[in-house]
């Protein structure tokens, strides 16, 4: 048996803001799923960008409608194209190579649904994130990253006044981008 993993990450804090496991993939779970994502983040009415694969549940008629409703846009993969998400396929990554990933399976929905409960909560408020300059998601996105890098800004700048023969240069940069975009492009 394989069940399937509903997720919806914010690509600018890389927080998972909405997650579901379900048996089938239809577009009625993808509809519960944004939902329930819109009520908790309280986001109804601001402008957003779905981005997901170009499957069935994701083209259907039903969450379409809803997309519309919430006055979200869709946005999809390109065909025959299933890795064009980096973060996504990053943070999948990350879920399937935590040391507790049951390789073996997990034996019922229930025990697959409170693994991923666990690795959630893991993932968004523990796990210092690469390319969030080591901060974790959840900081990233209630802002609390800002004054974490400045203070850490300033511990560097101290650290190199007190010992300046440990730097060649400058000290490591500790800001992260204001805006994110998925597919960027270089100008």
């Amino acid at each position: 048996m394989h069940y399937r993993l509903y997720l919806i990450v914010d690509i600018y804090s890389r927080k998972i803001v909405g997650w579901e496991i379900w048996e089938t993939e239809t577009g009625f779970h993808a509809s519960t799923l944004i939902k329930k994502a819109v009520i908790a983040e309280k986001i109804k009415g601001q402008p957003l960008v779905l981005h997901s694969d170009n499957g069935s549940p994701m083209k259907a008629a039903t969450f379409r409608s809803l997309l519309e409703k919430l006055g979200i846009t869709s946005s999809f993969s390109r065909p025959r194209v299933s890795n064009d998400n980096a973060f996504s396929e990053a943070l999948f990554r990350t879920c399937k190579y935590r040391p507790d990933f049951p390789y073996q399976g997990f034996s019922s929905i229930a025990a697959a649904r409170a693994w991923v409960k666990k690795f959630v909560n893991w993932y968004n408020q523990k796990h210092h994130h690469s390319g969030l300059q080591f901060v974790t998601p959840g900081q990233r996105h209630d802002g609390s990253d800002r004054n974490i890098l400045a203070q850490r800004r300033a511990v560097y700048e101290r650290a190199r006044q007190r010992h300046p023969e440990r730097w060649a240069r400058h000290t490591r940069h500790w800001t992260l981008p204001d805006t994110v975009a998925l597919n960027s492009i270089k100008q």
